[in-house]
């Protein structure tokens, strides 16, 4: 009867432990696209006035900025400084809400990942590490 039970467990345990993997498999596979596709991603800001073009990366790197012929007319170095850095800003932003769309494509939301994104707040992330870590510590 114990070795009946003790097979029974075991494969209990195997289709556990095969299906966890699979859904492993299938996280990797998709964090795998999603870091090709945070590399490609590119999002580009006008300003009001079209005189300027900012293009940002995933993470808010500048790529490119274009300004138009029309921005020297003005001689306002500081007007033109404020409004370049109003753009990149916009682009940068929006480059934060377009990543944060696409890690949550492939993170579960309620992680400490997607809690960073929101926040941008290390010590949450590290808190929940260390909590985490706590619970192994205590049991170890």
């Amino acid at each position: 009867m114990s070795e009946h039970v003790d097979r029974h467990a075991n494969r209990e345990l195997r289709a556990r432990f095969d299906d966890v993997y699979g859904q492993y498999q299938q996280l990797r596979s998709g964090l795998d696209t999603l870091q090709a596709r945070l590399a490609e991603l590119r999002v580009t800001r006008r300003s009001a006035d079209g005189q300027v073009t900012a293009t940002v990366g995933a993470r808010g790197e500048v790529i490119e900025v274009e300004l138009t012929p029309a921005v020297y007319r003005e001689r306002d170095a500081g007007a033109l400084g404020r409004k370049i850095t109003e753009t990149i800003r916009a682009a940068a932003t929006a480059a934060a809400d377009a990543t944060r769309d696409l890690v949550a494509e492939a993170v579960p939301t309620s992680s400490g990942t997607m809690d960073f994104l929101r926040t941008g707040d290390y010590a949450a992330l590290l808190g929940r590490a260390d909590a985490v870590l706590g619970r192994h510590e205590g049991t170890a």
